[in-house]
Order: C-alpha cells, then sequence, then structure tokens
C-alpha cells in the first residue's frame, strides 16, 4: 500500500513538473495573438532557457513585432538550429534596417538569398539598395552645399575684409585732408599774422616818422637863429630816436599776441616747419 501511494506522488510531482512548460507556451502563444508581443516574447524566453532554438526565434519574432528591434536582433543572433537559418538571416536584414544599418541589412539578405531565393527576402534587398544609394545622393549633395556656404562664407569674408580696406583707406583719406586742411588753417594764420606784424611795423615807423618830422618842424620854428652846436644836437637826438623797436619791447608784443593765440613772430624770421604726412520574415 505504501508503495502504491509513493508511485502516485512521484506520478503528480512529474505531471506538475512538465505543467508549467506547457501552461507557458500556451499563455504565450495566446499573447501574441491577442498583440500582446512583450508579454509573449518574456513567455517564450522562459521556455528558451531550456535550450529550444524555436521558442528562442519566437520570442525574437515577438520582441521585433513590439519593435524591440535590438533585443529581437541578439535573440536571432544567437539561433544556431541549421533549419532556422534562412529565417534568421531575413529577420536580421529586418532588424537592422530598423536600425538604420542599411549595409549590414543589405548583407543578411543576401546571405539568407544564398540560401534560397524568395521574393520578399528580394524585394527588401532592393528596397535597401535603393536607400542607400538616395543616401549617398543626399550625402553628395550635403558636401556640395557645405562647399557652397564654406566657399561663400569665404567670399564674404573677403568682400568684408575689401570694404574695410576701402573704409580704412577713405578714413586715412579723409584724415589727411582734415591734416591738410589744419595745415592750411595753421599757414592762414602765420600769414595773417605775419601780414598784421608788418602792418605794425609799418605804422609805427610812420609814427615815428611823423613824429619826428612835427617836433624838427617845431625845432626849425624855434630854433631860427640858433647856434649851429646846438642844432647838431638836436640831429643826433632825432636819429637815436629812428632805432628800431628794443628786443625787450619785441618780447612783450609777442606775449600779446600769444595770449590772443595768435602764434607768430614780429619780424618774419626763416623757421623750418615739421612736415606731415603724418561650417518575422515579411517586409518591413
Amino acid at each position: 500500500m505504501m508503495r502504491y501511494l509513493l508511485i502516485i506522488l512521484m506520478f503528480l510531482s512529474l505531471a506538475r513538473a512538465y505543467e508549467p512548460d506547457f501552461i507557458i507556451l500556451r499563455n504565450a502563444k495566446e499573447a501574441y495573438r491577442q498583440g500582446k508581443y512583450e508579454e509573449s516574447a518574456k513567455l517564450y524566453e522562459k521556455i528558451a532557457e531550456e535550450g529550444s532554438d524555436e521558442a528562442k526565434f519566437n520570442a525574437a519574432d515577438a520582441y521585433y513585432k513590439a519593435g524591440d528591434y535590438k533585443k529581437a536582433l541578439k535573440l536571432y543572433q544567437d539561433i544556431q538550429n541549421e533549419n532556422l537559418q534562412f529565417q534568421k538571416l531575413h529577420n536580421i536584414g529586418n532588424c537592422y534596417a530598423h536600425l538604420g544599418n542599411i549595409e549590414a541589412g543589405i548583407k543578411a539578405y543576401e546571405e539568407a538569398l544564398k540560401i534560397r531565393e524568395d521574393k520578399d527576402t528580394r524585394f527588401n534587398l532592393e528596397l535597401l539598395k535603393k536607400m542607400k544609394r538616395q543616401k549617398e545622393k543626399e550625402n553628395r549633395q550635403q558636401n556640395r552645399q557645405k562647399k557652397e556656404r564654406q566657399s561663400g562664407s569665404q567670399s564674404e569674408n573677403r568682400q568684408g575684409q575689401k570694404s574695410q580696406h576701402k573704409e580704412e583707406g577713405k578714413k586715412q583719406k579723409g584724415s589727411s585732408k582734415e591734416q591738410k586742411s589744419e595745415e592750411n588753417r595753421e599757414n592762414r594764420k602765420k600769414q595773417e599774422s605775419g601780414e598784421k606784424s608788418e602792418t605794425g611795423k609799418k605804422e609805427h615807423k610812420e609814427g615815428k616818422k611823423a613824429e619826428n618830422r612835427k617836433k624838427s618842424d617845431e625845432e626849425k620854428e624855434r630854433g631860427k637863429g640858433a647856434k649851429p652846436e646846438n642844432g647838431r644836437k638836436e640831429m643826433k637826438s632825432m636819429q637815436m630816436k629812428e632805432e628800431p623797436i628794443s628786443d625787450m619791447e619785441l618780447r612783450k608784443w609777442n606775449k600779446v599776441l600769444n595770449q590772443r593765440n595768435i602764434h607768430t613772430l614780429m619780424l618774419p624770421l626763416p623757421a623750418d616747419q615739421e612736415k606731415r604726412s603724418d561650417d518575422e520574415t515579411t517586409p518591413w
């Protein structure tokens, strides 16, 4: 009796051991049918842990349906069953296409077509090749536009430099004109001051002469019949008074002119002037 009981317990334990896989497989298929792809993929992965490439393929397919192309790609690449190589390579090509690796996708499709010809695989291959050509064309256009922008930028820089040089030249010309104008004003001031000083000198001399003539006439009037000796003294006195103005008087007159901002000399003395130039198997 005891022996029968042990046999029953062993049978029940073995039944419970196999029941989970059956239940997991059933649940995985149901989840996939309902579109719960991530849930289905995780259930298939539990079965795949026992080494089933078929379960691994289904898990990868469920991840692919869910849009997790990286997990799908990794599971596809781990499949070693020779009977699944064509499907594996086709789907690897699809994963690479979705991940934007066009070169790797083309290579996977070409390897799949070496195993057998398939219209879906051929269609996907030609589509990726077309995408590759389009991308290369876009890259060429972008590179050409980049070069054009760089060339345009360099041209703008050159034009900017030219305009800057022109502006600098205009400023220099304007500065030189201003300098010349300033020099001309200074020269005119000097000339006017010189003319004024000459005029003042002449007026001074003429005044002296007139004064001397007046005095001389007065002396003549008074000195008719005076002694010749006194006449000679008077003549010497007149000659002394006709001498040019003194250095002290010249300095005083220059001081007055300088206070009036007229920097010049009364007498036209020679002076040296400074020069100014101063950048799954169905198509996706």
